[in-house]
């Protein structure tokens, strides 16, 4: 069984991210890459695949001890896996993202709620920008399919700026005056866990080539009745 040593655990509270290097070796990559690869050359988005729970092997993967024992530590017993995307930055796929916090969650059903809101709807799914309550109860857990250098695009974070709840976007400015920016170069089978309020960015890859990522999202918290987790309509 794996799980978050403390000064993970700490790191997580305090700067809103954690590193842990060796979570799969090179067998249980391959495996995973080769699960995901069919998905992605059928997908029409370039550099990714949002409904990735559609794969047995996510799925279980997604509700293993390996993962589990990286979220509990932080979210508890209840935790579970509502939404998983696969990015992958290529050289016809080299995209740059801006400073920003992850609000946005996919559910099930419109139901106005104060705090909810705006609303949208992506490859058919309905999402909603989601209250700092809920936000805090979640965690993003990034399992790195290939070795993620800077050169290639690794995510980029303000440490700690996590603390503040949602923010304007253009607020990422005066945490990069203060510096506290952190490149997360990763190694191949190596887990990167963030809180979604983090605000994190990454370059376009310099030397571009697969940065397959597999990007889980664990929520602990309960929703307004009737709106439901995407992840859970039949």
């Amino acid at each position: 069984m794996r799980f978050v040593a403390a000064d993970i655990c700490a790191s997580i509270l305090d700067d809103g991210f954690g590193l842990v290097e060796g979570v799969f070796d090179e067998d249980e990559v391959s495996k995973l890459s080769e699960a995901v690869g069919t998905k992605a050359s059928a997908s029409p988005r370039k550099g990714g695949v949002r409904d990735l729970l559609e794969l047995e092997e996510i799925r279980t993967l997604s509700m293993s001890e390996t993962l589990g024992g990286l979220v509990r530590p932080i979210l508890g017993g209840a935790a579970k896996v509502v939404r998983a995307t696969l990015f992958d930055k290529t050289d016809k796929a080299n995209w740059k993202v801006p400073w920003h916090q992850d609000v946005t969650i996919a559910v099930c059903r419109r139901v106005e709620t104060e705090g909810f809101g705006p609303w949208s709807l992506k490859a058919g799914v309905l999402h909603v920008q989601a209250p700092t309550e809920v936000l805090q109860k979640m965690i993003s857990v990034r399992v790195h399919l290939d070795d993620c250098p800077a050169v290639n695009g690794a995510l980029r974070v303000i440490a700690g700026s996590h603390h503040l709840g949602r923010m304007p976007a253009d607020s990422a400015g005066q945490f990069l005056r203060s510096g506290g920016v952190i490149t997360c170069a990763m190694k191949r089978g190596g887990v990167l866990l963030m809180r979604p309020l983090l605000f994190h960015a990454s370059s376009a890859a310099t030397v571009p080539s697969h940065r397959r990522v597999i990007h889980f999202d664990y929520a602990a918290a309960e929703l307004p009745v009737g709106m439901g987790w995407a992840v859970d309509q039949a």
